[in-house]
């Protein structure tokens, strides 16, 4: 506590070590905002990914939903970008590949793309708006997020 209080009063401190220490504890706020770059779906894809976005939880793993920027209804992210999601994007190239691995998760097919160093990107199949989700390399083997997705993809994005 005494330290809080030093720092509430920084003449103590002199007057450009109190700014410094001020100006310092402002910019070392968590509260940032995540890039993300909004995807530019057809007007049928971009009402499904509205819908859902307004479904998503504020929670994810354990991770608080976050501010990502721009701000848009097509992208949402949990835990500073630990998890990302965006909507409406288009189509992989992978999804042609008859050898593409992908996973089920809570009543939702997904294809899995795997790139080094970082974490895994999902992206749904057999949907009419496609939905990727992007975790980080914390979560290279460990898909479980995508189940917290599975009930809001389900009543908004509907099946081919």
């Amino acid at each position: 506590m005494t330290s809080l209080r030093r720092l509430c009063h920084p003449v103590f401190l002199g007057t450009s070590v109190g700014a410094l220490l001020l100006a310092a504890t402002g910019c070392s706020s968590t509260d940032a905002a995540v890039s993300i770059t909004v995807p530019t779906p057809s007007p049928q894809a971009a009402a499904y990914c509205r819908a859902l976005h307004k479904e998503l939880p504020r929670t994810v793993a354990g991770l608080d939903r976050g501010d990502a920027r721009p701000k848009s209804e097509l992208t949402a992210e949990w835990g500073d970008g630990e998890i990302v999601l965006r909507c409406g994007v288009p189509r992989p190239a992978k999804m042609d590949d008859p050898m593409a691995k992908g996973t089920e998760a809570n009543g939702v097919n997904w294809l899995l793309e795997q790139s080094d160093g970082a974490g895994p990107r999902f992206t749904t199949t057999y949907r009419k708006a496609y939905v990727e989700v992007t975790l980080s390399a914390a979560y290279a083997h460990d898909a479980s997020p995508l189940a917290a997705f599975g009930p809001p993809v389900r009543r908004t994005v509907p099946g081919l």
